[in-house]
């Protein structure tokens, strides 16, 4: 079949030729490509360009990483050296002279009360406990004659049988002979205890320290020799003297720990029980006593020790990492991001220097953000972006 031929009629009928029609579409379909291409090469350059100024103005803000201070650790005090004593201590002394029978206890036996540690004969308190004794037998005979004889002068006095004179010295004689009654007695119970003291026993409960008499030993009464030396030793007394700008900080009830040289790695809790109440003044020094717990024996009395007094009931002094710290004229800051994203810097009291870690004394607080690493232009007023923390650092 022939193609159907366009009607020049038709397109007469439009006012329009057919080469006119083509160059028309020409021009449109050119158009078309040129905005195509100018939109190729324009969208691109405008879209980075917009790109660049929200990076730009990305940048202009400086992206910082905070960090909270937290509380350090509390002060652990300055170690004084101490001296261990026993709770009680005495030295043992014989009352009664002879000579040792035995002894019961040595160093190092725990006894009670009461108990026997050695006999001593005294064979001149015997005998003088005996003479005394026949002494009062002959006393109390004269006592009860002299009684006898008072009775019956009393009763002849009614019938005047005696005169007044006799029954007074009678009556006198009653009263001499009872004096003598009653001092005899007296001296006799004095024997008697003092042969009580040939038995020498406990006057309380602990260890026997030392032993210095032997069996036969010549025994003289007094302290002319110590038998035995005896401590109570579950409970210790501390004595440390701590220096005059400490001693304000020393109460009745605080507590301290208690350091032993040969046992490292235990801590033996103690007490302040009293201090002296006063400075030495040789030394400048306060005298404290302290009471530690020995129930399992585990301190030797008499032992050097070493204390550490609490460093206070306060909550310790807060602390930031030391590369968070800038230095200039006006002495340690550090910046603290708002929550409008300024920064304020702010001047800071410095405590102990742990290393990593400062303590800061004034200036901030455990709810304050403060940046880590500001740099050297970093000033007040500045607005910065806080950088988010890692997902694995974040809290659940």
């Amino acid at each position: 079949m022939n193609p159907v031929e366009p009607d020049p009629s038709a397109a007469a009928a439009n006012g329009e030729t057919p080469p006119r029609r083509s160059l028309r579409l020409g021009v449109f379909v050119a158009a078309v490509l040129i905005l195509l291409v100018l939109g190729a090469a324009i969208v691109p350059r405008w879209l980075h360009g917009r790109a660049l100024v929200r990076e730009t103005a990305d940048l202009a803000v400086p992206t910082v990483t905070v960090v909270s201070p937290v509380p350090g650790k509390a002060p652990a005090g300055v170690l004084l050296p101490a001296e261990v004593d026993p709770w009680i201590e005495a030295p043992l002394y014989a009352r009664a002279s002879g000579y040792l029978k035995r002894w019961t206890a040595d160093i190092g036996a725990q006894v009670k009360q009461g108990d026997l540690l050695a006999e001593i004969e005294t064979p001149e308190l015997d005998q003088e406990l005996d003479r005394t004794r026949h002494e009062l037998a002959q006393v109390e005979a004269s006592h009860a004659l002299a009684k006898l004889t008072a009775e019956r002068y009393a009763g002849l006095i009614q019938t005047a049988s005696v005169s007044e004179q006799e029954n007074a010295e009678k009556q006198a004689d009653l009263a001499l002979k009872s004096a003598q009654m009653k001092a005899a007695q007296a001296n006799v119970r004095r024997l008697e205890q003092l042969k009580g003291f040939a038995r020498v026993t406990a006057p309380f409960a602990g260890t026997i320290t030392a032993r210095k008499v032997d069996v036969g030993d010549l025994i003289t009464a007094g302290s002319a020799g110590e038998l035995f030396r005896l401590a109570q030793t579950d409970r210790l007394r501390v004595y440390a003297s701590v220096p005059q700008a400490g001693a304000a900080a020393i109460v009745p009830g605080q507590m301290a720990d208690v350091l032993i040289p040969e046992k490292p790695n235990q801590v033996f809790q103690a007490q302040v029980a009293r201090t002296a109440g006063a400075i030495a003044p040789t030394s400048r020094t306060l005298l404290v006593e302290l009471e530690v717990d020995n129930g399992r024996g585990e301190i030797l009395a008499g032992s050097f020790a070493q204390v550490r007094f609490a460093g206070g009931k306060g909550t310790p002094p807060l602390t930031v990492p030391g590369n968070a710290l800038l230095f200039r004229a006006e002495g340690p800051q550090v910046g603290v991001v708002g929550p409008d994203g300024k920064v304020e810097l702010r001047s800071v009291k410095l405590g102990r220097d742990f290393g990593q870690t400062v303590e800061i004394l004034s200036g901030v607080t455990a709810k304050d953000r403060v940046i880590l690493n500001p740099s050297d232009s970093l000033s007040s007023g500045a607005t910065v972006r806080v950088a988010q923390a890692p997902a694995s650092e974040k809290k659940p």
